[in-house]
Formats: C-alpha cells, sequence, structure tokens
C-alpha cells in the first residue's frame, strides 16, 4: 500500500513538543489531519492544540511511564480509529569513556528503545481495529542514521539506534500478513534547539521544518525507510561499507577528551 496522509487522517504522535515531533504536529495540523499529540510538557501540548481545538488533542505522557501511555491508549480509542503511529520520542546522551557509565547507556535504552515499544503496545491495537475496518494503517518509527557508522561518544545512543532499526524490519515482516505497514524514518543531524548545544560538527544539517516534509513527502510516496538528507545518508553508508579495520582507525581518529553532554527530545 501506498498513498498515507492523501487523505484526512487520524495520527497519534509522540514526542510532539518539540524538535521534528513538533515541526510534524504544526505540518500535518495545517493539512488538515486530526491529531492525538504526546509529550512530556503540558503547556508545549496546549500550544499545539491552539492549532486546531477541534482536531487536535493532547495528553501528557512519558514513554517510560505505562501508565501514562496507557491514559494515552485511552484517548486514541475516542473518536475515528488512528490511521497512522508516529513514534518520535526519544533522547541522546553522550558518554565520557573515561567515566564509563552503565545508567548513562540504559537511559539511552530505556527512552528511545523501551520507550518505543511501549507506545508500540498501545498503537498495535488501535491499528488493527482500523485495519478491520478495512482502511490502511501505518507504524512510523523515527530512528537515525548514526548507528551506521560507530561515532565516537556515542555507544549509547547508536546501540538505540541500530536496536530500532531491527526492530522496525522486524515488526515489518511480522505485520505484514496483516497489513500494517512499517515505516522506518532515520535523519542525519536536524537543526533544534538541543543540537545547537552539541560541541561538533554536524555535516548535512537540515532544519526541524525540512525534515518534517521529508517525513510526509515519504509516507505519501510509501517508502518504507524514509533516510534523509541524501548526501549524509549516502556517506555514512559508504563508510560503513569500508573495511573494517578501516572503519575503526577511521572512528578512532574522531576520538576526544569531552564530557558528554544530553540531548533529549
Amino acid at each position: 500500500m501506498s498513498g498515507f496522509l492523501e487523505q484526512p487522517s487520524r495520527v497519534w504522535l509522540t514526542g510532539a513538543t518539540s524538535g521534528i515531533g513538533e515541526a510534524l504536529a504544526h505540518r500535518l495540523t495545517r493539512q488538515g489531519h486530526s491529531l492525538v499529540v504526546t509529550g512530556r510538557r503540558q503547556s508545549a501540548l496546549e500550544e499545539l492544540v491552539s492549532l486546531a481545538p477541534d482536531r487536535v488533542t493532547a495528553v501528557a505522557a512519558d514513554t517510560t511511564d505505562s501508565g501514562e501511555l496507557a491514559r494515552a491508549g485511552a484517548e486514541l480509542d475516542r473518536g475515528d480509529p488512528v490511521d497512522i503511529a508516529i513514534l518520535n520520542a526519544g533522547t541522546c546522551e553522550y558518554l565520557d569513556i573515561k567515566e564509563f557509565d552503565s545508567e548513562l547507556i540504559g537511559r539511552n535504552i530505556e527512552t528511545n528503545v523501551m520507550g518505543t515499544v511501549r507506545s508500540i503496545e498501545q498503537a498495535l491495537p488501535r491499528l488493527r481495529r482500523t485495519r478491520r475496518l478495512g482502511k490502511p494503517a501505518a507504524l512510523v518509527i523515527v530512528g537515525s542514521s548514526a548507528w551506521w557508522f560507530p561515532f565516537t561518544r556515542a555507544e549509547g545512543y547508536g546501540a538505540s539506534k541500530a536496536a530500532l532499526a531491527y526492530l522496525a524490519h522486524s515488526l515489518r515482516a511480522d505485520l505484514a500478513r496483516e497489513g500494517i505497514e512499517v515505516f522506518l524514518v532515520s535523519p542525519g543531524f536536524v537543526k533544534t534547539p538541543l543540537t545547537d548545544r552539541n560541541d561538533f560538527p554536524m555535516p548535512f544539517m537540515v532544519t526541524a521544518e525540512d525534515a518534517a516534509d521529508r517525513i510526509i513527502n515519504g509516507l505519501k510516496k510509501g517508502r518504507h525507510n524514509i533516510e534523509f538528507p541524501r548526501r549524509f545518508t549516502w556517506t555514512i553508508r559508504l563508510l560503513g561499507n569500508l573495511p573494517q579495520a578501516l572503519i575503526d582507525r577511521m572512528a578512532a581518529s574522531m576520538a576526544r577528551d569531552s564530557p558528554g553532554n544530553q540531548q533529549q527530545t
């Protein structure tokens, strides 16, 4: 199937209060879709509701909390069936190798992997309801292209995004017989107030608005692997296909002494 978002749709969007999620909320609302938006900041959620109070509903929820997500799931049962679940909430916390911290890596895994898994647990019953009505249904997982190459200090973040990619591909296989389509979004660097805090070069950066447009266009065209910007993703894929010894030398040359910093979306 393809052609998602060509007609007015009901969308569940997590991580909606900043960065790519916020830009998606604005774009989708402007295009006439109905949204259930989830995030941790109530004030930011209320601003999104004000865009179209008749079509945007907010549920404050942290994806690391199953109980809060269950309340979001209950909201999804009100109104029209959910056509698309866009699971965008995530975090990035960098590791200082001189002070190796298992808890830091665990926080990346807990938010990025388990937070997404908990969201899938809420999304699937609603998407199955949509399929029983004979309508298309899609699960969209927002990952990253970072795991394609072993970047310094990104042990926790990269591992979590690698897990998301495997999860998405396996779900695509298992859900194919049910007609639920699975999309994996793998962006490069996206400019947000959070990435402004990074202390390293970020080549081929795009704006959050540009990222949102690329995701929406990819869904409309039925591209199950949405990767951007192309110059960055092609470069990283090329580097990732070099002989492992060369990859190891290149990655090691990037290592430097620097305290970890945290991003959260």
